[in-house]
């Protein structure tokens, strides 16, 4: 039993948190998607017992195989690019036992980990900003031609975060603002028509909205419509009816507004920015540099999905495919998440 609670009542605050979101996770996909209820089931096992066992490894130990655990990293994600299946014209995914992964979700908890590392000895000479630059852009290049632009967003806003937090020199964010600027208007020829859609629904949804515009249109009309207290366990209109498109991942703050009403949205955001003030808490106590890196990494990463996926429910941001951490429907990315606490409770000192 020892063994059972030894990693939950070490830091409380994000078991608790972190428990009641997947309760509310559960309880309303139950709700707006029953037939992926049984299959994410599987997936909450299977994260939980990713906690349990990297917790158990240690930080310490992670961390020092944490060079071969990027080489791993990279052979998968050019492994899902040969190998992977193909849906919706994106090779993300790669089959496993009746279950899909996808290893750009799956591994970012050890790139993060090793760039962490890296940070160490880093010394602030020009070659050294060329290595940790390639260092971070493999993965996010292998990531995007996938194509997963909005992974590889916040991968890359994850290293540069800690990057930043490691130099904190005006040059180097002036440094990386150039390079972000000269890449960002490139990559409009290299999205996908549906990618080019999402970003032109954000711009002109009203325009639209039978066709680039329906989507953000109808969350928004779901977010409105449940009131304070919400419509009521699968009483939701614009849920029930199907007319909110996706949602039990991209727009599951929609259907949760809808349902469970602005008490409910407002209940999911305590719990998620409880998490990460605990989480942040802790790894601004921290002695040791690479815990702290790789805390900032992840705090950057679960923060901005956060936001953009909120935003995007609600009509302030471009639909980017980027999942609410921890509630919605995205198995791979829940495994990502409880591999990341679980590193972040094995590294406390608590």
């Amino acid at each position: 039993m020892k063994l059972l609670f030894e990693p939950l009542v070490k830091e409380p605050v994000i078991t608790i948190c972190t428990f009641l979101l997947l309760l509310v996770s559960l309880f309303i996909l139950n709700s707006l998607s029953p037939d992926i209820f049984p299959q994410y089931y599987l997936y909450v096992i299977l994260s939980i017992l990713f906690f349990y066992i990297i917790y158990y490894i240690g930080f310490d130990v992670v961390v020092f195989f944490s060079p071969y655990l990027y080489i791993i990293s990279l052979l998968l994600l050019i492994l899902t690019l040969i190998l992977g299946e193909v849906t919706r014209g994106t090779i993300r995914w790669i089959p496993i036992g009746g279950l899909s992964f996808q290893p750009s979700e799956v591994v970012r908890p050890f790139l993060l980990l090793f760039f962490a590392k890296m940070l160490i000895v880093f010394r602030g000479k020009f070659k050294d900003i060329g290595f940790m630059i390639i260092l971070g852009l493999i993965p996010v290049i292998l990531i995007a031609i996938q194509p997963s632009f909005g992974v590889s967003l916040i991968t890359f806003l994850g290293f540069f975060a800690m990057f930043f937090t490691k130099v904190f020199k005006l040059k180097y964010l002036l440094l990386f603002a150039m390079l972000f600027g000269m890449i960002m208007p490139t990559t409009w020829y290299y999205l996908k028509p549906y990618q080019k859609e999402r970003i032109m629904s954000f711009v002109e949804y009203n325009n639209d909205p039978k066709g680039s515009g329906y989507n953000t249109i109808q969350s928004i009309i779901s977010v409105g419509s449940g009131g304070i207290f919400g419509r009521g366990f699968k009483k939701g209109f614009q849920t029930q009816l199907k007319y909110l498109p996706e949602k039990h991942t991209d727009f599951i703050f929609a259907g949760i507004s809808e349902e469970l009403g602005f008490l409910g949205s407002v209940a999911v955001l305590v719990f998620l920015f409880t998490l990460f003030y605990r989480i942040a808490t802790i790894v601004s106590e921290t002695q040791n540099e690479i815990y702290l890196y790789f805390g900032i990494g992840t705090i950057s990463i679960l923060l901005f999905e956060s936001l953009i996926n909120i935003g995007m429910n609600l009509g302030l941001l471009p639909i980017t495919g980027l999942p609410l951490p921890l509630v919605s429907a995205g198995g791979s990315s829940l495994m990502s998440t409880f591999l990341s606490l679980g590193l972040i409770v094995s590294g406390s000192k608590k």
